[in-house]
């Protein structure tokens, strides 16, 4: 069974040049790994503080492993400390 994560990203204004900077290599990074149907992340119409987020990966097994590359990558540390909300299902 697959894995889907969708929800948002908030970035404050001091942060949104480092997201700008990171977001494309984290998309095609993210796209090329094993497993992963789709991967969307795009400022949300409403808010220019909101990046909305939708991923969906084959297996529990690629999603951990998505999971665990980004936590080290680039993205992953210039990104820690935003607000996240996310539903995993």
């Amino acid at each position: 069974m697959g894995v889907i994560l969708s929800g948002y990203l908030d970035v404050p204004n001091s942060d949104i040049a480092t997201v700008k900077r990171h977001l494309p290599t984290h998309i095609r990074l993210s796209l090329a790994e094993d497993g992963c149907v789709s991967f969307d992340v795009r400022v949300d119409s409403q808010n220019p503080n909101r990046y909305l987020v939708d991923e969906e990966f084959a297996t529990k097994a690629a999603f951990e492993a998505h999971q665990a590359r980004v936590k080290t990558s680039e993205w992953g540390l210039a990104t820690a400390h935003l607000h996240r909300e996310y539903k995993i299902t």
